[in-house]
């Protein structure tokens, strides 16, 4: 039997479509964005305050860097704040009709950022790894949603998500980059469509289901172990973070529903429900 879990509001908000929780572990917050209404959020868990950034264009995900400021998977490629939030674009790359959307930092500080067609094309967007410089190598150019991407503690296995796929694949890393895709768990059909995804200090892989209204946890096996109901039809992804790395931040969005949850587009978080892992910064 799943155990019981508390679901709390973490900050009560009306984005359109939250996404890209990730614990900044130098600035004791959670970043996280609202895509459509091109916000960068940075909450505060020990004052409960929650600030935001406004962006030019929409905004996929904002990861903190090594030395300072904040890199960016924006509409039209990638971008860095620096602390005085000044931005310059680092790989300038715009394509008509496609936005960025989830991004990820690799155990060697680079940065892997994906991209999807607004109107959801099937293969029409591309996963890529932007080095320090921003140079940026073309990893997969036929995906349709690029969404959660997360690497095993011993930076051994990345995991990538595919939404319309329904399924969690899984490559070898190593410090040349990612290799041999294999299909890894498969979503079944109406328990909703995989989203973002974070992996905790077991190897587990936590996975929010978009449609699904909950939170699954697979082991490092692929066996489903834990299944989490939340307050919201539309979880878009997870991250750990506060103290020890113990609570579960889980971002959510109210887009394209006619009748949104009250919770729809809020920040939530679940309370001392497992162990997280650091997360690298951008930039070695």
């Amino acid at each position: 039997m799943t155990p019981k879990t508390d679901v709390c509001e973490a900050v009560v908000d009306d984005a359109e479509l939250g996404e890209g929780p990730t614990w900044d572990v130098a600035a004791g917050r959670l970043l996280w964005v609202d895509i459509l209404g091109c916000r960068i959020h940075s909450f505060d868990p020990q004052s409960g305050a929650d600030s935001h950034m406004a962006t030019d264009q929409h905004i996929g995900a904002a990861k903190p860097c090594l030395t300072s400021g904040l890199v960016t998977n924006m509409r039209d490629g990638i971008g860095r704040y620096d602390a005085a939030n000044n931005f310059h674009w680092l790989h300038h790359s715009p394509v008509p009709g496609r936005r960025g959307n989830d991004a990820a930092v690799a155990p060697d500080g680079t940065l892997w950022a994906g991209t999807m067609r607004y109107d959801e094309r099937p293969g029409g967007g591309t996963l890529s790894r932007i080095m320090p410089d921003g140079t940026a190598i073309l990893v997969l150019d036929d995906v349709t949603v690029s969404n959660g991407i997360g690497w095993s503690p011993d930076g051994r296995r990345m995991y990538f998500v595919d939404t319309p796929t329904r399924r969690i694949d899984v490559f070898d890393y190593t410090p040349d980059g990612a290799s041999g895709r294999t299909p890894w768990v498969q979503i079944e059909p109406g328990a909703g469509f995989p989203d973002g995804l974070t992996v905790d200090a077991d190897g587990a892989v936590w996975v929010a289901l978009w449609d699904g209204g909950s939170l699954r946890r697979y082991t490092s096996q692929g066996r489903l172990d834990r299944v989490v109901p939340l307050p919201v039809r539309r979880p878009t992804a997870c991250a750990f973070g506060g103290d020890g790395l113990s609570d579960l931040y889980v971002t959510t969005a109210r887009v394209g529903l006619t009748h949104p949850d009250p919770l729809a587009g809020s920040l939530l978080v679940l309370p001392d429900i497992g162990q997280g892992l650091p997360q690298p910064a951008f930039g070695g």
